[in-house]
């Protein structure tokens, strides 16, 4: 990375016994000042990325101190320029535009390119946006710019305010999505040793959704688990079964195990609407077998209405022998 000696003041650029940095072109200030053509100015900007930092930071501070309205563009442009400059004090610049800006957009870019600065400066300064901010769309962008930063210790962090009692659930599930879109193997066991150590069924629910995007062994027989944990409620083993069911390397053969040490009739139903979307034909095998011996009658229905629902000619055979009543 390279160092320019400036120093970046938002509200000023001060020298600080540094020699004056060259100033950008008198024709670059004219276009931006104005408020007429907005083309014209798109283009100033977009010269800007072709310059060095020591003549651009200058014309790029100015744009992110004015607050009148034709400035709102060029604000959230600016943004964007500055956190191409591989300069000292970059994360500094849009910490300070992503507490300071009076509009919301340019605040959230100020949040979101931070996520593209190397270096542990961005993601001490996204942390603090994460505990300090007031508003709930900037915090958000600030969870998912630490869930994208190359740093292990943002997404550190990310895990530290999962934990977070004190902290919006809301927030906490949002931190869960993204390190389980956007984590490592390491965050995904993480994600898994936390499932027992939260109460909320919501965020429960979300880890159980963030294994079941990861397609790995470990998470398949891991939601198995959970499917058939009776400790866990209901609507948890329901969630974690419908998403493992979903998964091309759960055998049929899985699945029957499952219904066969499942107690709860609200259970066998989930499992067996599993097997209704199975397209082997194992899974019409195990339909008929349970139509033909489970000795729960609303089950014995539930595995002929899904029987019905199948193309596979045996199931046909098979309700015309209920029909009969020669199924034995």
């Amino acid at each position: 990375m390279r160092f320019f000696p400036i120093i970046a003041v938002i509200g000023g650029f001060a020298t600080m016994g540094y020699p004056q940095p060259a100033p950008a072109p008198l024709a670059l200030n004219v276009v931006l000042q104005e408020c007429e053509d907005e083309e014209l100015q798109e283009a100033a900007m977009n010269a800007l990325l072709q310059m060095d930092a020591e003549r651009s930071m200058p014309l790029l501070m100015k744009v992110l101190e004015r607050r009148d309205e034709c400035s709102l563009k060029l604000r959230r442009k600016a943004v964007f320029v500055v956190a191409q400059q591989e300069i000292e004090g970059t994360e500094q610049i849009l910490l300070r535009v992503a507490r300071t800006d009076p509009d919301e957009e340019v605040r959230e870019q100020a949040v979101f390119w931070l996520s593209q600065v190397p270096g542990d400066g961005a993601v001490t300064a996204l942390d603090s946006i994460l505990m300090e901010s007031e508003v709930r769309a900037i915090q958000e962008k600030a969870i998912f710019a630490l869930a994208q930063h190359e740093s292990s210790r943002a997404h550190e962090i990310l895990r530290t305010y999962v934990e977070r009692a004190d902290q919006p659930v809301e927030l906490r599930e949002k931190a869960v999505f993204w390190l389980g879109n956007e984590g490592s193997a390491a965050d995904q066991e993480y994600l898994r040793g936390l499932f027992s150590r939260v109460e909320s069924r919501s965020l429960k629910e979300k880890i159980i959704f963030a294994a079941a995007q990861n397609e790995t062994v470990e998470n398949r027989d891991w939601l198995l688990a959970i499917a058939g944990d009776a400790n866990e409620s209901m609507t948890v083993r329901k969630r974690a079964l419908f998403w493992v069911a979903q998964r091309d390397d759960l055998s049929v053969a899985d699945l029957g195990r499952l219904y066969g040490g499942a107690a709860e009739r609200e259970m066998k139903q989930q499992i067996l609407f599993g097997l209704s979307q199975r397209d082997e034909a194992q899974a019409v095998d195990q339909l008929m077998e349970i139509a033909r011996s489970e000795t729960d009658t609303e089950l014995r229905r539930k595995a002929v209405f899904w029987l019905g629902q199948t193309d596979d000619p045996r199931a046909a055979d098979f309700l015309l022998q209920i029909i009969n009543q020669e199924v034995q």
